[in-house]
């Protein structure tokens, strides 16, 4: 009889378990997928074994197919960017981008974008933007987090150091501040998912990625680039890394929905902290390898200042023209301080632990378990 009801115990313990679906597109062995597999790891201990998190690097859906993926329940946990579906996510995104507001900052955000951006764009998200809830509603989600990277510069196939040798150019922007800025100096925006950039960049589609240099290692673009500028134009993007699938995160109880958001704090510092860690990093890599290093003309660092300046006045008008975003100049004047007072908060911070243990006491410990989402 003993026998008999541990074998029952076990059972039920398999049968109440339940291994949920991550999908990422970024690919394998990237610093996005090594978080996520950091991620997994934390569900597994914070829900003792409950729970556990199956990494689909790519596989699964791209980069463009997750929202919609998450949606329809492909997958119950989705790297969302948010960025690349504007009618879906407007109010989400008139907030991540606005992160080119990071150079009015001064100079105490300098190495430290990745984490004050992904800490107050979080903050913002989940107790300041209603409307942001609504449209991840909408898509059948529950957001859960984000995650953000370190600061965007020039990644090319040629010198592109002043305005008259960006004139022209083709620039792929992965968000529309970027496109706006392309638009501003005398480029031309190219839009395209980070799956296809590597392409584009060796065939001369386009010549230049306005991206951060960690890209360089998760997209292994090292072969395409021989030119690189960092000094513009700025700005960090930010994703919705664990969004979960609605029905999926109300299957869970109480306490582990509680678990999952620990574990995107602590997951998500991960993002972050690794791309301030490896920026330096990649550029000597790409020294080595005869990557040419340029700084830009003081006039194109001070008409990028300009355009961020009158950019962050325009873009709620951009965003309620174009997707009938109606308190847009509120929002920002909400972040703003929110932003500026996690470049504050981040100045101490001098680990991955850290940072995830701050994000979990500032944000994630603070979300209502039994309501969001539900």
């Amino acid at each position: 009889m003993a026998a008999l009801l541990c074998g029952a115990t076990m059972i039920g313990g398999t049968a109440s378990a339940k291994q949920f679906k991550y999908a990422i597109g970024f690919p394998p062995g990237s610093y996005n997928v090594k978080m996520a597999e950091d991620y997994a790891k934390r569900v597994a201990k914070y829900t003792q074994g409950r729970h556990s998190v199956r990494v689909f690097p790519l596989t699964l859906l791209n980069m463009a197919e997750t929202s919609a993926g998450l949606r329809d329940g492909i997958a119950d946990i989705g790297f969302v960017l948010t960025p690349y579906f504007p009618a879906e996510y407007p109010h989400t995104n008139l907030v991540t981008e606005a992160s080119m507001m990071l150079r009015l900052m001064g100079e105490d955000v300098r190495g430290k974008e990745a984490s004050a951006f992904a800490g107050a764009v979080t903050e913002f998200t989940f107790f300041s933007c209603p409307e942001c809830h609504q449209e991840f509603a909408q898509q059948k989600a529950v957001y859960t987090g984000h995650v953000g990277g370190s600061s965007f510069g020039l990644l090319c196939n040629k010198p592109v150091r002043n305005e008259a040798e960006l004139k022209g150019k083709r620039l792929r922007a992965g968000a529309a501040n970027w496109s706006r800025w392309s638009t501003a100096i005398g480029a031309t925006p190219v839009t395209m998912t980070g799956n296809e950039m590597r392409e584009a960049l060796g065939q001369g589609v386009v010549d230049c990625l306005i991206l951060s240099t960690p890209e360089i290692h998760n997209f292994g673009l090292m072969d395409v680039i021989s030119d690189i500028t960092m000094a513009v134009p700025g700005g960090v993007f930010a994703s919705a890394g664990f969004n979960m699938n609605v029905n999926a995160w109300r299957s869970l109880s109480a306490e582990d929905r509680k678990a999952f958001l620990r574990a995107s704090a602590e997951g998500g510092a991960y993002t972050p902290w690794i791309y301030q860690q490896k920026e330096n990093e990649i550029l000597e890599q790409a020294k080595k390898k005869g990557v040419r290093m340029h700084e830009a003309d003081p006039a194109l660092v001070r008409k990028t200042q300009a355009f961020i300046e009158k950019d962050m006045g325009a873009i709620a008008q951009y965003f309620a023209e174009k997707h009938g975003v109606k308190r847009g100049e509120e929002m920002l004047s909400t972040f703003r301080p929110i932003l500026q007072k996690w470049v504050g908060l981040v100045q101490p911070v001098e680990s991955m632990e850290q940072l995830g243990e701050l994000y979990w006491k500032e944000i994630y410990s603070k979300v209502d378990v039994n309501k969001h989402g539900m």
